[in-house]
């Protein structure tokens, strides 16, 4: 028998969040392809691969582009990102992420920019490597943004989220790379887009175990159907890349499956945070089981 939870005047214990979804799932998602999308550019121009380096570098300025432009939209009004660049927090991942932004947005913008118009390829190259390097933080700072929260679901989770968060975005870029790339260029995308896929089917999958009853928010409903049709997703797009060398058609299709997955694994993990905060027992029951783990901790101590 399941044990029932109620608070005060049957209001729920936590607020759910006030973010949209599609404003901070398109965020989520998009800031993803733009970190991962800028390490494919500096890897396709150190190996001599113009067209995946072309096509990193204008991803991820076009994604971390929209990425922006979504934050902004939730955010109210362009001044409040600015103004969390008034002071440096390292205890606050939004105004780390703040500033990890503003240094990576500059730097694939004039990466793109530069391999577009051939003008000022060294500027440019030395802008996609430098974009490269701060790419891996763009694509899971949002993992720990999210995680440091109440919400349930996401704070539970936080442990695999960053893994979950980065396996999705290798994902993405490479799905990205699979799309506009000839087959000539696409082999690495092939190989990061299958282990990016693996990464995420393993994270998603230890986090759920690990987390217990509140893996519920994360299999029913909502989240649950999305969360299934990424795990189907990155599965065909897998079973696509290992042999899409062969055709550009399934290098097509093995692309949008993965992009296509990764989007809904970002908008299943946003839900899930969001239902989780409807039943008082996902908040209850995670902080009594510490408390009496610590309280055993303690008896073992002074025993």
């Amino acid at each position: 028998m399941t044990e029932e939870f109620a608070s005060y005047y049957n209001r729920r214990i936590l607020k759910p969040p006030t973010w949209r979804e599609v404003n901070i799932g398109g965020y989520l998602y998009l800031g993803g392809l733009a970190g991962a999308s800028s390490v494919f550019a500096a890897g396709g121009q150190l190996t001599g691969r113009p067209a995946l380096a072309r096509v990193g570098k204008v991803a991820a300025l076009a994604g971390i582009t929209l990425s922006l432009v979504a934050l902004v939209e939730d955010l109210g009004r362009p001044a409040r990102f600015v103004n969390m660049l008034r002071t440096f927090k390292p205890t606050s991942p939004m105004n780390m992420g703040s500033w990890l932004l503003a240094a990576y947005a500059p730097l694939a913008g004039v990466s793109a920019l530069c391999d577009l118009t051939g003008k000022l390829p060294l500027v440019g190259r030395a802008a996609c490597y430098g974009a490269a390097v701060i790419g891996p933080a763009i694509t899971t700072y949002t993992a720990v943004l999210v995680s440091d929260t109440a919400v349930p679901a996401w704070h539970e989770g936080h442990r695999e989220m960053p893994f979950l968060f980065a396996g999705s975005a290798t994902a993405t870029a490479a799905g990205a790379a699979l799309i506009a790339t000839p087959r000539s260029e696409n082999a690495p995308a092939r190989r990061a887009a299958v282990l990016g896929a693996a990464l995420e089917l393993a994270a998603g999958r230890l986090m759920r175990r690990r987390i217990g009853m509140i893996a519920e928010s994360y299999e029913r409903g909502r989240a649950g159907s999305l969360l299934r049709a990424a795990e189907a997703l990155a599965l065909a797009g897998t079973a696509g890349a290992l042999v899409a060398g062969r055709s550009r058609a399934l290098a097509l299709l093995s692309g949008a499956a993965f992009m296509a997955g990764s989007a809904c694994l970002r908008l299943g993990v946003f839900s899930a945070g969001v239902a989780s905060t409807e039943d008082p027992r996902y908040t209850v029951v995670p902080q009594r089981n510490r408390l009496s783990a610590a309280s055993q901790d303690r008896d073992r101590q002074y025993a």
